[in-house]
C-alpha cells in the first residue's frame, strides 16, 4: 500500500526543500555503515523563519487528509499537532530519501512531546508514512525542552540500509543454492 499524503498544492504551501535543513551547527543526517541517524526535527521552516501552528502552514491536500474539518473550533484544537505532526514527518522522509533510503528503511523513531496526550493524534499521521512494519518507537514527553512554546514534537530517526550483496555473495548463491 502506497502512502498517499500530498507532495504539493496549488494553494497556501510551505516552500519546499529536498531534505530537513538543521537549525544550529549539526547535520541534518550521518551515515555510520549501514545505519543513518537522523536528527531531530521540528516543525520549522527555516528558509522561511516559520513556525508550522496550524493546518495553514502545511499544503491544502495534506491539511484534508490529516483531519482539517473546516470548522474553526475543531481545527484550533487538533490542527496545531496534526499539521506539525505532518510537516516533522514529510520532513523526515524527504532527509530519508535524499539519503538514499525510503520510508520503510526506518526502523527506529523517537517522538518528543510536549504534551503526552498528543501521541493519538500524531500517530495517525505516523500511519499515513509507514505501511506494513513499523518502525520501533519511543516516546517522551519534554515540556519545557522544546525550543519554543508553539513547538508541540520533535522527531528523530535511525535508518537501516540492507548492505548491497557483492558479486562474490551473488555467485556463491549460483554455485550453492
Amino acid at each position: 500500500m502506497a502512502k498517499t499524503t500530498p507532495k504539493s498544492s496549488s494553494s497556501k504551501s510551505t516552500p519546499r526543500k529536498p531534505q530537513a535543513a538543521p537549525l544550529a551547527r549539526y547535520s541534518a543526517y550521518r551515515q555510520v555503515g549501514d545505519f543513518i541517524f537522523l536528527s531531530g526535527i521540528i516543525a520549522v521552516n527555516p528558509q522561511a523563519g516559520l513556525i508550522v501552528k496550524g493546518f495553514g502552514d502545511i499544503p491544502q491536500d495534506a491539511a484534508r487528509l490529516i483531519g482539517q474539518t473546516g470548522e474553526f473550533s475543531s481545527d484550533m484544537k487538533i490542527g496545531p499537532i496534526l499539521a506539525q505532526s505532518w510537516f516533522v514527518l514529510d520532513q523526515i522522509e524527504q532527509t530519508v530519501q535524499a539519503a538514499g533510503a525510503q520510508m520503510s528503511d526506518v526502523v527506529k523513531l523517537v517522538q518528543y512531546f510536549k504534551h503526552l496526550d498528543h501521541f493519538p493524534l500524531y500517530s495517525r499521521v505516523r500511519n499515513l508514512f509507514f505501511t506494513g512494519v513499523m518502525p520501533t518507537s519511543t516516546v517522551v514527553e519534554v515540556s519545557g525542552m522544546l525550543p519554543t512554546q508553539d513547538i508541540l514534537i520533535e522527531v528523530e530517526a535511525t535508518v537501516y540500509l540492507e548492505p548491497k550483496q557483492s558479486r562474490f555473495t551473488k555467485s556463491i548463491k549460483k554455485v550453492h543454492p
